[in-house]
């Protein structure tokens, strides 16, 4: 091996005690990770989807229910309870669905660059999170 030959990056293994608390994940790494919690909250919280849903179109005493829940509570759940639990899958399926689109748009065009997907990661936590907040406002009874 010359001297003039560069010398090849060492990679290692990341400690977890060490290394993760000032390890930097990139945007897209960090859309990507919450690409899969929102997908595994949305299958873990099916039941509670399939409900809302049979709950809020079987009758109008049933849909009284559903919408007493979100005040009142369910049982020994309190209404702020289910509402937050709402607001997660809220959250969920606004951030799956948007960087399902992320990904979609960058396999059909082929735009696979590092600018465009920090850029397009950005855009979609901020989509994911703006569009959250004003469902949770109105959620909440804030408009």
């Amino acid at each position: 091996m010359t001297q003039l030959a560069k010398k090849r990056p060492e990679f290692r293994n990341i400690n977890a005690l060490t290394d993760l608390p000032t390890y930097r994940l990139p945007a897209a790494g960090i859309v990507s990770i919450l690409h899969r919690i929102s997908g595994l909250l949305m299958f873990l919280l099916l039941p509670f989807i399939i409900w809302m849903f049979d709950t809020s179109v079987s009758s109008e005493i049933s849909f009284a229910k559903f919408s007493a829940a979100f005040n009142v509570g369910l049982g020994f759940v309190p209404g702020v309870l289910v509402k937050l639990v709402a607001l997660a899958l809220i959250w969920a399926y606004l951030h799956h669905m948007i960087a399902g689109i992320r990904h979609v748009y960058m396999d059909v065009c082929h735009a696979v660059t590092k600018e465009f997907g920090k850029s397009s990661a950005v855009v979609t936590l901020v989509l994911s999170l703006g569009l959250t907040a004003a469902l949770g406002a109105k959620l909440f009874g804030l408009y």
